[in-house]
């Protein structure tokens, strides 16, 4: 039988089942889809292919998914470090956007994110940004999958001036990619303090007919917390609850504050976590108790957030770094192993965002959305195991291959989609805006 292409590799972790690591297989692929898995031996006589990819000192993992962060963010890499959430956000990040943003900066800076994360093994990310639409054609330039988090809010913006026309044109972009293979669409609702309640009641009822995820900055700090309190006398998360949000389609993103009645509340629901641990450290946010969240059975998706606090969208050192995270913040080194760390960069992100049928794990009738690591670098060797190294000891450089959809973006190192060149010299037309934006503001 004829397939359109054949991938050979030395291990295969196919995700699902768990802790599978499959040793000189292959992957057949077929109309775009996963065909068949299987000892190379067996792929060799059952198939037909004149396109075969032969990786002798490889893992084949699924594409990574980036559940949250901010891509056209990137261009402010850097512009506002070492300084705490609130006011990176009202004295760095509101006035530099206010200044810089428009359709070219997302398209630009949508851009230069996804030449990262294809490099980095990245196949599927979720975006919360003005503009939607331009990072909708940054990421079909670029043959990657995307989620776009249209995001609402109370005030004017460069987007939109108030709620009701967030919300109309987060509905309009629905219907403009309800058929696309690569893009899909979700409620992005910015946070409990900058989005009232009415809005966040029409978007649960909305959420609900258009069958959508909700993404939604909760719980990511503690002054959040004591400012809602001090406002209405509750807890964000209850809020939520009270106003019909709590449910299977809600993605509380961060979500560091976290009481034991509110992980049993999130539980019950089938509510989802997007765990940003590395923003979270660095804006001195707090820490999301993954362990706990684990145990109860919680879906635990993996973000980078966006560049500019972060400040890079590296999924191997973000996976990394929720590993080691979870066991100081449990005090037990058993929480989140290698394999769990794993699920949460592939098969957990793709429930999140609704698309595990289709995304997360290596399986027979799923997207051909597939990374490939060299170990064959000081750094990985010996290979006594290779589902720990892709946790503990990869650095994302060692990505050499990526496939999305079946179509590879990535070979042996090189975009195939997009011009690095030109990217990078875009980035430094930039950097003179920021920088200059930024003495401005301070005079």
């Amino acid at each position: 039988m004829e397939v359109d292409l054949v991938i050979k590799s030395k291990w295969i972790v196919p995700v699902v089942p768990r802790e599978q690591v499959l040793t000189d297989h292959a992957i057949a692929i077929k109309d775009k889809k996963i065909f068949a898995i299987g000892p190379t031996e067996s792929i060799n006589t059952q198939y037909q292919c004149t396109n075969i990819t032969s990786l002798n000192n490889h893992i084949l993992i699924p594409g990574l998914v980036n559940a949250h962060g901010h891509a056209p963010m990137a261009l402010l890499r850097g512009s506002a470090d070492d300084i705490p959430l609130k006011e990176w956000l009202e004295e760095k990040i509101w006035p530099l956007e206010g200044k810089l943003v428009d359709r070219q900066f997302v398209f630009e800076g949508a851009t230069q994110a996804i030449a990262e994360m294809i490099r980095s093994g990245t196949t599927c990310f979720a975006d919360m940004y003005f503009f939607p639409d331009e990072v909708a054609k940054a990421s079909l330039a670029a043959h990657i999958r995307v989620q776009l988090a249209s995001p609402v809010l109370d005030f004017p913006t460069v987007w939109a001036q108030d709620a009701d026309e967030y919300i109309n044109k987060a509905t309009q972009l629905h219907d403009d990619y309800r058929d696309s293979e690569l893009v899909s669409t979700a409620f992005g609702p910015h946070a409990p303090y900058t989005v009232s309640d009415a809005p966040l009641q029409k978007l649960s009822v909305l959420a609900e007919e258009l069958d959508l995820p909700i993404h939604i900055h909760l719980h990511e700090t503690a002054q959040e917390i004591s400012d809602a309190i001090a406002s209405d006398g509750r807890r964000p998360l209850q809020r939520l609850q009270e106003l019909g949000l709590l449910s299977t389609r809600l993605n509380c993103i961060h979500a560091t504050q976290l009481q034991e009645k509110e992980i049993e509340s999130i539980a019950e629901h089938g509510a989802n976590i997007l765990h940003c641990p590395e923003s979270n450290m660095k804006l001195a946010s707090g820490f999301c108790p993954v362990a706990k969240l684990v145990k109860q059975g919680i879906n635990v998706g993996l973000g980078t957030d966006g560049a500019a606090s972060n400040n890079d969208l590296d999924m191997f050192s973000e996976m990394r770094s929720a590993a080691l995270m979870a066991k100081v913040v449990s005090e037990d080194a058993r929480s989140v192993p290698a394999a769990i760390a794993l699920e949460m960069a592939t098969i957990n992100g793709a429930k999140a965002l609704g698309l595990e049928s289709d995304i997360g794990s290596l399986e027979i009738g799923k997207a051909a959305d597939i990374t490939a690591i060299n170990l064959d670098s000081i750094n990985s060797q010996p290979v006594n195991n290779p589902l720990s190294h892709l946790v503990y000891c990869i650095n994302s450089a060692q990505v050499s291959d990526v496939w999305c959809s079946g179509v590879q973006i990535l070979d042996n190192g090189a975009l195939t989609t997009l011009n690095l060149d030109k990217i990078m010299q875009t980035a430094e037309t930039w950097q003179t805006k920021v920088v200059n934006q930024l003495s401005h503001n301070h005079g």
